[in-house]
């Protein structure tokens, strides 16, 4: 039999595990002794931070980003189906969602492994739940695109889709990306648009506040390389 493939939700600030974490995600990272990481320095910090009795040495730590391969990819999880339970572990939040984790919970279906998603904190319902807005309908894109004319097209047509749709729009951008996002938010949206700015979710100086973009003229907060969740609504 496979083992099982544990995706394991973090956290962003490593002083908050106890308040922010179940129980059960200390229990399981305990059992485990291999891990599939976005990042192996990150990661071993987390582990240590959950699990103190675990001898970092005495574990594996495979790197997934990305750039992975498939080949490389089913690689990683050759332990796994030779019957080694695992854990995913992302950069901060929930594996799978916007991030190389996806795709290895994708080939271990493909596979025939058990692949089991633990609770934990997730900055985009989080995010959602904070800022008022529909939590209906809604749609996370992910990234929007870096050039600059692409993402000002990609903002009207997110607009479009909160206003017409009453559907709330979330999305996200790279930390140190995040200012001139908010420059572009603030001059090529409608006023009476809402906008909601979640930021360093769950970390001890949590924001989240939602205004109409004219109501964010001249007080938008200091969220440069901070992880943001962002949401346009009716």
């Amino acid at each position: 039999m496979s083992g099982i493939l544990y995706l394991i939700p973090t956290i962003l600030a490593d002083d908050t595990a106890a308040q922010v974490l179940p129980a059960q995600i200390a229990t399981h990272v305990a059992a485990l002794s291999y891990f599939l990481v976005e990042n192996a320095r990150t990661a071993r910090r987390f582990v240590k931070s959950v699990a103190p009795a675990h001898v970092i040495e005495d574990l594996r730590f495979t790197v997934i980003n990305k750039d992975s391969s498939e080949a490389e990819i089913r690689a990683a999880l050759q332990p796994v189906t030779a019957g080694q339970d695992a854990g995913i572990l992302s950069e901060a939040g929930c594996p799978g969602v916007a991030d190389p984790g996806a795709e290895l919970a994708r080939i271990a279906h493909q596979l025939g492994i058990r692949v089991v998603p633990l609770v934990g904190p997730s900055s985009l319902l989080l995010a959602l739940m904070a800022s008022g807005m529909n939590g209906q309908s809604f749609v996370f894109h992910g990234y929007l695109p870096i050039e600059k004319a692409k993402r000002i097209a990609a903002l009207k047509q997110l607009e479009r889709a909160a206003l017409t749709q009453h559907q709330t729009q979330l999305f996200i951008e790279t930390p140190y990306r995040n200012m001139p996002l908010l420059d572009d938010l603030l001059a090529h949206l409608q006023p009476s648009t809402h906008l909601c700015i979640a930021a360093s979710l769950t970390a001890p100086n949590e924001f989240v506040q939602t205004h109409t973009v004219a109501g964010w003229k001249g007080k938008l907060p200091e969220i440069h390389k901070q992880p943001a969740v962002f949401l346009l609504g009716k």
